[in-house]
This record gives structure tokens, C-alpha cells and sequence, in this order.
């Protein structure tokens, strides 16, 4: 089942439900609302949205509409909770090392983690609005995303991938030019993560078949930055960390409410000549190590930003995030 939000009825938007291919959709009317209202409900509007989507699979529905991604919110416009892992050793590694430091002692026994910028979540066709870009560092962080229903504390790894909802792509935007000076005063980000985006479609796990294992998700995941390649990944592969352990790291001392978001950080590939990079930190480092400084810019004003994963047939899974940088301007 793909679910996504479109741009009606306030801030939450209007929850609707696309079809397998991502060309129509049909609002989830009398059904539930908003994206939130169906994850706080989930076991009683789950199985009503699934009997939705099977009718649209088989064709046209009544009140059904073509789907277009820049109409879409992103899926959860205002989540309640974004927590996002450093999953990836090799992004870690190699940013790490081209500024001289090393990554934690312990980092292959506990996951990094951090709660971010929930509200709001950008929609797939919005554009990053920044106040300035020169010395901010702007950079991109493609990544997977799960959202959980609701979590019980101390849930242990095996039992976690019963509680994921949906499944979603994320550009976690960093700033690179305000990070460090933040961390050095010792009590993490704030201005340096200043918003994310999502793709327009969030998916079950079993739309999605082999290519989610429960754990981590597998395909390809193509990163374009002013329409040239910057990373073609695999998720599936590398990863320290998967996302029943990252889920079961976040609810060792709370519960998780219905909603939550959970990454496992900048994607990263062990294979950099044939995979790319995930960030535009990552190249330059790369950069940096290989030949003593690093060429590629971050991100300016009028920049685009395109992200999309997809599966062994070739067919996007969430569709694109296709985002322009622009100068924000009060209104």
C-alpha cells in the first residue's frame, strides 16, 4: 500500500492512498483524515486503506484523481519525533578522518542517535529556504526512512519490525558551516540541522516485498545534485546498524508514539568509486584524502537536488525529491 499527503485541509494536509504506480489517488475519506489519525489508529484503519488500495490496483475508483507529486506534503508534514542514526562506517570514517578525528570507540556496539527537526517536514517539491548560504555549508543526506506505530519501552530488536508502518526516502539537510562550532559547546545540533524533506510516498513493508527484509531495505537509490550523479547507493548493504536495532536503541527508555520517524543517517557504501557519495561532505572528503583539498561546492542559492530509489524492475518505490535552494524571505 503507498500512502501519501496532498495539499488540502491545513498544515496535516489530506491523507490519500496512490496507486501502485504512482499515477492516481483517492482521498482516504471517512477513513482517516490526516497520515497521523491513521498511525494512531493503524490496527482498525490499516486494513480499511489496504481494501482502498487493492481497488485502485484493479482499476478506477470512484472520486479517484492523477497523482502528482508536487501537489504532495510530505507524508507526515508535522511528525511528532525524528530520530536519526549515524548507521553508515564508512560515511563516519571518512568524514572523520579528513578533519583528523576518529570515529567513537564504541562505534559498533551502540548506534548514534539524535532527535531532530520534526516540524515541519518539507514536501518532495519544496524548495529549502535559507536565509544566507555563504559560509553555512549547505549540504544534502540521502536517506531511508521508517515510521513506527506506536512502541513499547525496552521493545528488543527481534520483536521491532512488527511496529513499522511505512517506509519513506528523506533528504536530512545539514549545514555544514554551523556544525562544528555547535557540537564543540557540547549539547549537539540545533541550527546546523535545520529542516529535512521526504519523498511524496510512504509505503508498507509489504508493498514492497524481498526488497525489505524487515531490517534494511535494498535497491537503488540515485543522488543527483544541478542534474549530475553524486551517489547511486545500495541501503541494503554496509549498514553497522539495521533498523530494528536503531528502533530498539531509541525505546530503551521511553515509549515511541505512532508517528515516528527513525533514520539511520547519510547512506554510504564501502565501494566509493563505484557507489559515490551520499552527502556532499562525504565527496569532499574523499576529495580531501585523495588529492589534499576538497573541489566540490556545497550547495547555493538556485541549486536543485533530485533523490529517488528503485527497485529490481527499475520503478521508483517513493517517487522523487526534486527540491530547488532558495533565498527565504519573511512573510
Amino acid at each position: 500500500m503507498k500512502l501519501a499527503t496532498v495539499k488540502e485541509g491545513g498544515r496535516d494536509g489530506t491523507l490519500v492512498v496512490v496507486s501502485p504506480d504512482m499515477t492516481r489517488a483517492v482521498r482516504a475519506t471517512g477513513v482517516a483524515a490526516t497520515m497521523q489519525a491513521a498511525l494512531d489508529d493503524w490496527d482498525r484503519v490499516g486494513p480499511i486503506l489496504h481494501v482502498l488500495s487493492d481497488r485502485l490496483a484493479a482499476g478506477p475508483v470512484e472520486r479517484e484523481f492523477p497523482f502528482d507529486p508536487t501537489i504532495a506534503l510530505a507524508p507526515l508534514p508535522r511528525a511528532y519525533q525524528f530520530l536519526d542514526g549515524s548507521a553508515y562506517y564508512h560515511h563516519m570514517s571518512v568524514v572523520r578522518a579528513a578533519r583528523g578525528a576518529k570515529v567513537p570507540d564504541d562505534f559498533f556496539q551502540v548506534p548514534l542517535m539524535y532527535q531532530g527537526v520534526s516540524d515541519p517536514m518539507l514536501g518532495p517539491a519544496a524548495p529549502l529556504r535559507l536565509t544566507e548560504d555563504e559560509g553555512l555549508g549547505i549540504d544534502l543526506e540521502a536517506e531511508v526512512v521508517i515510521i513506527t506505530g506506536d512502541v513499547p519501552m525496552g521493545v528488543s530488536a527481534e520483536e521491532a519490525p512488527r511496529y513499522v508502518r511505512l517506509i519513506t526516502l528523506l533528504n536530512d539537510y545539514s549545514l555544514r558551516g554551523v556544525i562544528p562550532p555547535e557540537l564543540t559547546r557540547g549539547f549537539g545540533f540545533l541550527q546546523g540541522k535545520c529542516i529535512s524533506s521526504m519523498a511524496p510516498v510512504a509505503v508498507t513493508p509489504d508493498e514492497l516485498g524481498a526488497a525489505w527484509d524487515g531490517r534494511l531495505l535494498s535497491g537503488r537509490y540515485l543522488v543527483e545534485v544541478n542534474g549530475k550523479r553524486l551517489g547511486e547507493l545500495e541501503p541494503g548493504h554496509d549498514a553497522t546498524f539495521n533498523y530494528a536495532q536503531l528502533i530498539a536503541h531509541a525505546a530503551r527508555t521511553r515509549e515511541l508514539r505512532a508517528g515516528t520517524v527513525i533514520g539511520a543517517g547519510a547512506l554510504a557504501n564501502a565501494d566509493h568509486e563505484r557507489c559515490g557519495s551520499g552527502c556532499i561532505a562525504e565527496e569532499r572528503a574523499h576529495e580531501q584524502l585523495k588529492h589534499g583539498a576538497a573541489a566540490m561546492p556545497y550547495l547555493r542559492f538556485g541549486d536543485r537536488v533530485r533523490m529517488e530509489m528503485f527497485g529490481s524492475d527499475g520503478r521508483s518505490l517513493f517517487g522523487a525529491i526534486d527540491q530547488k535552494i532558495e533565498r527565504y524571505h519573511r512573510p
